[in-house]
């Protein structure tokens, strides 16, 4: 954690100052400059010597002698943490978002609309991780036997979202009656999620007659196979979109061996779960600076992430990544509030 207890008040607008100015030119910051926009009380000498005790700091550095100063990941922190005022969002963009969500269509496919819709609104790259058809309250189950060895299943859920895949079968669930089995599960899923229609079964199993056992120990054994989606953040669940947004900011088109890099890293959706991991841990917004993403690759950007809830429960994460001087104001209540309607549709 960064220490910001030895700045004072003036080195503390300053500072605020250097960032903000930063973030709208992305070119280094000189002691005229905030005179002339900020600071018409003070000399160009003490806002001088100002940025020399911030660059000592660690808060600010200099690219090359002639420069202004440019502010570092510990000047971007002090910044979100004590001076971030966020604006908006503004009824147009919510407007945006909530019509990406309002056609019934599949999950992954209202999803990358809705991020498209984001990442244009943020000029950066969108990511959302989807989440398992366990979360899903259940309008509907079809459940579909392809061939003796692999089954479909497509599940809709009570907002009319869809998510389908393709299970191989064991010996277990080959043996079964399947028309009947799958339509039974139809039968009884609906309004409940995985976890509910587990307890349900179960509760039956134990109040049915023997006669009733094996239709539901057999239901019980599809229903386990239909939403066995694993324990962690899958990176085929996760959607990305936008990366050429973070290619065209001017810290990036100058460098084709970074783009390159950031490609690749973008490309390689495993490198992602550890920050949606973090941001799963608790509600609310997170944000994400460089070496705090713990990922080599993503040093010099940052991320703002939030997870979406139903019921109170974290079903999923969605999150923009751009240059670490992206608008932080307007950025963190659009990704609050997308997150907030996208809880509401799953």
């Amino acid at each position: 954690m960064w220490d910001f207890g030895e700045l004072s008040e003036r080195a503390r607008k300053i500072l605020g100052a250097v960032v903000r100015e930063f973030i709208d030119t992305a070119e280094p910051v000189s002691s005229r400059t905030l005179v002339a926009r900020h600071f018409r009380e003070l000399s160009s000498a003490t806002i001088r010597n100002e940025m020399a005790e911030l660059e000592a700091a660690g808060f600010l550095k200099q690219p090359h002698k002639s420069a202004g100063r440019v502010p570092t990941e510990k000047s971007f922190r002090f910044y979100v943490d004590s001076l971030l005022k966020p604006r908006g969002p503004f009824e147009y963009d919510t407007r945006r978002i909530k019509k990406a969500l309002l056609h019934n269509r599949p999950a992954d496919e209202t999803v990358r609309e809705t991020l498209k819709v984001l990442t244009g609104l943020t000029s950066c790259a969108g990511f959302v991780l989807v989440p398992r058809a366990s979360r899903f309250v259940i309008r509907h189950i079809k459940c579909l036997k392809l061939n003796s060895e692999q089954m479909m299943v497509v599940i809709v859920s009570q907002s009319g979202l869809l998510q389908s895949r393709v299970i191989v079968m064991d010996d277990a669930l080959r043996r079964l009656d399947f028309e009947k089995v799958s339509n039974y599960l139809s039968s009884i899923a609906e309004g409940l999620d995985y976890r509910e229609l587990r307890k349900r079964l179960l509760d039956e199993m134990r109040s049915e007659r023997s006669l009733y056992n094996d239709l539901l120990g057999n239901a019980l054994r599809l229903s386990d196979a239909v939403f066995d989606d694993g324990g962690a953040s899958d990176p085929d669940a996760i959607i990305f979109e936008g990366k050429t947004n973070v290619f065209e900011q001017p810290e990036f088109r100058r460098d084709v061996e970074r783009m390159r890099e950031l490609y690749d890293a973008f490309e390689e959706k495993s490198l992602l779960v550890k920050i949606i991991d973090k941001s799963m841990d608790e509600a609310g917004i997170h944000i994400f600076m460089g070496s705090e993403s713990e990922v080599k690759e993503f040093e010099g950007l940052g991320f703002v992430t939030a997870p979406y809830t139903r019921d109170g429960d974290i079903i999923g994460t969605l999150g923009v990544v751009g240059p670490m001087r992206m608008d932080y104001s307007k950025i963190v209540p659009l990704v609050d509030f997308t997150a907030c309607t996208l809880g509401k549709v799953f």
